[in-house]
């Protein structure tokens, strides 16, 4: 198979890494803010509970999580395991494993926030919903952007965990065409893809970057 013929035959794959990709992203963050919100202000036993996700989603690796989310149903409760759910459970298990990794970005970019701004806050008379969501918040994301960043570029790669419960994304995909070819062409195929839309991803972000800095100099 030529080049151009492989990447043909990759494209529907490529789409599967891409929504993976969207899709962890847009469930992740928002719960990792709400994760973060509790791990810093919810009840002292909530605050534990958050902690314990956090450690126990850190301390495993995301195939091991991809595994017991997609089989768990079926050995737990005799659950068929569908072609759907297996696209679901990808997304469930990308989103839990990486909420943890957002909820302690953020974390650690409240509380790099000066305390003078929340002193400032309290003098104006901001309550702390306010002060969280008009003054916090947005000097939060200004600070984890690079991190955000960083994370991002590693879930485009770890999209190719996805094989490991026979989900055909792009990895998956190249290494059959691979194996019936006998060619690293495939291989060679899916990494300019890995690398363009790391690319990509690296760009949007740094135009994000580039958009809140608003202490220019």
């Amino acid at each position: 198979m030529t080049f151009l013929e492989i990447v043909a035959q990759l494209g529907d794959s490529m789409l599967n890494s891409i929504w993976i990709f969207l899709l962890t992203l847009l469930f992740s963050i928002p719960l990792g803010l709400l994760i973060c919100i509790a791990r810093l202000y919810a009840w002292k036993p909530i605050q534990w509970l958050m902690k314990i996700y956090i450690s126990v989603v850190r301390g495993t690796p995301l195939m091991l999580q991809l595994l017991v989310i997609y089989f768990g149903p079926y050995f737990l409760f005799g659950m068929r395991l569908t072609t759907s759910y297996r696209f679901w459970a990808v997304i469930l298990a990308f989103s839990l494993n990486y909420a943890a990794y957002f909820a302690e970005i953020f974390r650690s970019g409240i509380q790099s926030i000066p305390v003078g701004q929340h002193e400032a806050a309290y003098i104006l008379g901001y309550g702390k919903f306010q002060k969280f969501l008009r003054i916090i918040t947005p000097q939060m994301f200004k600070r984890v952007l690079p991190a955000v960043t960083n994370e991002s570029i590693t879930l485009v790669k770890d999209t190719s965990l996805a094989f490991a419960i026979s989900y055909i994304e792009l990895f998956t995909e190249a290494s059959m065409i691979a194996a019936a070819e006998t060619s690293m062409l495939p291989y060679l195929v899916a990494a300019i893809f890995y690398y363009v839309l790391n690319l990509i991803v690296a760009g949007v972000m740094s135009m994000l970057e580039k958009r809140m800095n608003y202490y220019k100099i």
